[in-house]
């Protein structure tokens, strides 16, 4: 095999240009036929048995050359991207250049290689410090829950329906005058109050007697799953059969008793309270990791190639289907309820599988710059742990499989890495405010500063008050002296 290796002029791309021997796909040529003999039926022969150059002719040289090409090229294709020391992130983009029988096999293959991520600033990232405190409404709402798992029905026949009961119901839906599919059932169990039907549909169940049946009007949300019936107008016979309402066990020592391994209330309390900081501390250890991936991302420079979000999308909707499977759904019909393709989906999912992309990435490039290694011994304490994880009690089939000790490599140079970013991360403590104390303050401060103005405009009316009195007492004054004279020449004279 010859390959020539050469840069496309777009990112992150490279051309390889291969040239497999004459002899070697000729091999592939004869393999296939003789896998696929058994499928020719060709007049004077028995099926099967009609030699290579005879089917050849009869279906023309090149019925062969396909499969010939599928069944050689890929182990040439991954030989030559190992020597070249090439990671491809997306499938190739093949240009046959010459295939014929008897001669070199020649073609061209176009990928997509993954980039590297130019780093910023990374280390002294400041984020917020991520803190979860359990509150009394915490270990009630808990509390709320094994009520809930403990509880019991009992069945209601002397009143209506009302909110919170459990009914049980048989209902059709009917929409300008016919039946639509998936709109009709029998002893179906409903909490009224739920919200599990369509909006109006639970409220008119309310005051329904036993046996009791009603015609109740709804609408179809304009966003409903199924185009044929958004928006539009429906009547369902309901047909009312049960009631049942759920009665909670008291909250006291017995209670504990018979849901735990306590004796007291106070003893479950304390119990829930530590399971939740354990909790706590999980989630807080986990959005702090997360906050400095994506206070590190914003200072990553990287040209992501189409091919690894396309990858991307696919893996998050097999995640999908395989999440479905286990709720017995098959993605044909999630897809089918939400209304969308599969490839509208992707499309969604793109936003997520870029940031994913960036962060390992961004992790990689830590790797690098730091010289962050997964030890020999951590490779093997991890292999043992995944031995045991899957039911082996020998791991040496994960001890000699290059890919597992490669995964597992990646896996724990990337948590030493992240480890790395939170340690010389710089955690920003949030002020507590008090804001109750803050508006008291605050009023007082606002009174206070009008008291002392009121005050300073109070003693500045005095000044000038007193200042108008002085300078009237004055000229008082000065008309008096005035005048005196005046009558003392009038008295003396």
């Amino acid at each position: 095999m010859k390959c020539k290796v050469e840069k496309t002029k777009n990112a992150n791309e490279v051309k390889l240009e291969l040239t497999i021997e004459a002899q070697k796909f000729d091999e592939a040529i004869k393999k296939v036929y003789f896998q696929s003999a058994k499928y020719f039926n060709i007049p004077g022969f028995r099926k099967g048995k009609a030699p290579m150059n005879i089917v050849e002719k009869y279906y023309g040289k090149e019925i062969f050359y396909e499969d010939a090409f599928n069944e050689v090229v890929p182990a040439e294709l991954e030989e030559a991207l190992k020597e070249n020391n090439i990671e491809v992130v997306s499938k190739a983009d093949i240009d046959v250049k010459q295939i014929e029988k008897g001669k070199d096999l020649i073609f061209t293959a176009i990928f997509q290689t993954k980039p590297e991520a130019e780093l910023g600033k990374y280390k002294g990232i400041e984020i917020p410090k991520i803190e979860y405190t359990v509150s009394d409404e915490d270990i009630n709402h808990e509390l709320g829950h094994m009520q809930e798992h403990n509880s019991r029905l009992i069945s209601i026949e002397d009143r209506p329906v009302e909110k919170g009961d459990i009914t049980v119901i048989d209902f059709e839906g009917f929409v300008d005058g016919k039946a639509f599919e998936g709109g009709k059932a029998e002893g179906h169990e409903l909490e009224i109050g739920s919200n599990t039907f369509i909006p109006g549909f639970e409220d008119q169940i309310i005051g329904m007697k036993i046996d009791e049946e009603r015609d109740i009007k709804v609408k179809f949300p304009d966003e409903y799953f199924s185009k044929d019936l958004a928006g539009k107008d429906a009547t369902f016979k309901v047909k009312l059969h049960e009631i049942k309402k759920k009665e909670l066990p008291e909250l006291d020592d017995e209670f504990a008793k018979d849901v735990s391994e306590f004796d007291t209330l106070e003893e479950l309390k304390k119990s829930i309270k530590d399971r939740i900081e354990k909790d706590n501390e999980q989630k807080q250890k986990y959005e702090t990791e997360d906050a400095v991936i994506k206070a590190v991302c914003e200072n990553v420079k990287v040209d992501i190639p189409s091919g690894m979000i396309e990858t991307e999308t696919e893996d998050m909707l097999r995640n999908i289907e395989t999440r479905l499977s286990y709720q017995g759904l098959k993605l044909e019909q999630y897809l089918q309820m939400m209304g969308k393709t599969a490839e509208e989906v992707k499309k969604e999912y793109e936003p997520q599988a870029i940031e994913a992309i960036k962060s390992r990435l961004m992790l990689e490039a830590v790797i690098k710059a730091e010289k962050i290694e997964a030890t020999e011994d951590e490779i093997l304490e991890k292999i043992k742990e995944m031995a045991k994880n899957y039911g082996k009690s020998d791991d040496k089939e994960f001890m000699e499989n290059e890919n597992v000790r490669k995964y597992i490599k990646s896996g724990l140079e990337s948590e030493k890495a992240l480890e790395f970013l939170v340690k010389n991360a710089k955690i920003k403590v949030k002020e507590n405010y008090n804001w109750q104390k803050i508006a008291q303050d605050t009023h007082f401060t606002y009174q206070k500063a009008i008291c002392e103005t009121m005050a300073e405009r109070q003693k500045k009316q005095i000044a000038q008050e007193k200042a108008r009195i002085e300078k009237k007492n004055s000229a008082v004054e000065k008309e008096t002296n005035n005048i005196l004279p005046f009558k003392k020449r009038q008295i003396f004279a």
